[in-house]
């Protein structure tokens, strides 16, 4: 396949991430021409800098890594990543309140990041590794009602990250209305096609170099 580099989302998450660090994730993705970085919300403004003068998007995450944050909560670090220059925002669901069936909950804490992001691209990441199927079927369907853009299958800090399984069935149930994000566990160049055949249209991964150039990485994101 071409043009892989374009699927990826070069991901650093890591609580002992240091500026050095975010610099050459950037320089990174810069040279190697991925979709975004992906990096938290403090860091959003250091990764804007480097990157406002290229096509490298700046994604951040919002309610990471539980998702049991307040809507509230969400929607203002929502506002804040995007005055820091933030373009694409990673939300987590209230996982607990999907598995509750408490569906109209999670959908307005969807809408409050929706509205928050103010045309800027969401993507819904519903923890597929502690969902049923039904419960992921639930999880998209929530997403597409409160208009995002993107589900997304993992944070990569739960028991388990993506599964063409779970990519199907996402992508069967979003169709044409959303795109869907595989993250987490992807260590080969062929698990990445396998998840981008599978339907996924982005994939997060801390090894994206890697993964381009064809070889096995170890790790969980």
């Amino acid at each position: 396949m071409k043009n892989l580099n374009k699927y990826i989302d070069h991901t650093l998450l890591k609580a002992n991430a240091i500026r050095e660090d975010i610099k050459q994730l950037c320089y990174e993705a810069q040279k190697f021409e991925f979709a975004s970085v992906c990096v938290n919300p403090y860091w959003v403004r250091t990764c804007h800098e480097i990157l406002k003068d290229t096509d490298v998007m700046v994604c951040t995450v919002i309610g990471f890594p539980l998702g049991a944050t307040s809507s509230k909560s969400k929607a203002e670090e929502t506002r804040q990543a995007i005055e820091d220059g933030a373009k694409e925002l990673d939300m987590v669901i209230n996982i607990g309140l999907l598995k509750a069936n408490e569906y109209k909950l999670v959908v307005d804490d969807i809408k409050a990041v929706v509205a928050a992001a103010d045309g800027k691209l969401v993507k819904v990441i519903i923890e597929t590794c502690l969902l049923s199927d039904q419960e992921i079927i639930l999880a998209c369907k929530a997403a597409m009602e409160a208009k995002a853009n993107f589900v997304k299958t993992s944070t990569g800090f739960s028991t388990g990250g993506a599964t063409i399984e779970a990519v199907k069935l996402m992508k069967e149930t979003v169709g044409d209305q959303l795109q869907v994000k595989a993250s987490g566990g992807i260590r080969t160049n062929d698990d990445m096609i396998a998840m981008i055949k599978a339907g996924a249209t982005r994939i997060g991964t801390s090894s994206g170099i890697k993964l381009i150039q064809n070889e096995e990485v170890e790790g969980n994101y």
